[in-house]
């Protein structure tokens, strides 16, 4: 059960201060775009999201956005923010994370992961060894493969509120 609970859970990234980061050993942030940064499909960041950005890299940390879409998709939401990307990531396969690791010569345990979805984010994360960091998304999605995996990802959420001792 381990590989499917994440580490942390924040209502939304702009909850996450950089202490949090810094506190934990964390140098490089990296961040999937729908729903951690905006809603599905959605070419413009969530209210909050820049300013967000811009608070963490004046806090030292590097951020990269990670995500499996085509680079028609995540370059420009990319270049908006001013940020570096990996696209076409495979996730939960760990070869995005690989490369964002080998971009900033950071160890594992140095970078943290944000993301939605337990199946990939959160799996890909822990079979990596970084921080991981689960964010409600910003929007529930509507197709039925996106319904069955927010049912399927339930009991795991329960599971990591017991275990931190949070209220359900």
């Amino acid at each position: 059960m381990p590989l499917f609970l994440p580490k942390e859970m924040a209502k939304h990234v702009t909850d996450l201060s950089p202490k949090f980061f810094v506190s934990r050993g964390v140098k490089a942030v990296v961040l999937y775009v729908d729903n951690p940064l905006t809603t599905h499909g959605n070419p413009v960041p969530a209210q909050g999201v820049p300013e967000w950005i811009s608070q963490m890299q004046a806090a030292g940390l590097c951020l990269t956005i990670l995500s499996n879409n085509y680079r028609e998709r995540v370059e420009p939401f990319a270049r908006k923010l001013g940020l570096d990307f990996i696209s076409m990531a495979c996730k939960p396969l760990t070869f995005g994370l690989t490369r964002a690791c080998r971009r900033y010569g950071l160890k594992p345990r140095q970078v943290c992961l944000i993301g939605d979805q337990i199946f990939t984010d959160i799996v890909g994360g822990n079979l990596k060894g970084v921080l991981t960091v689960l964010v409600e998304p910003y929007e529930l999605e509507h197709k039925w493969s996106f319904r069955l995996k927010r049912r399927l990802e339930r009991p795991i959420i329960r599971r990591y509120r017991q275990k931190k001792g949070e209220s359900l």
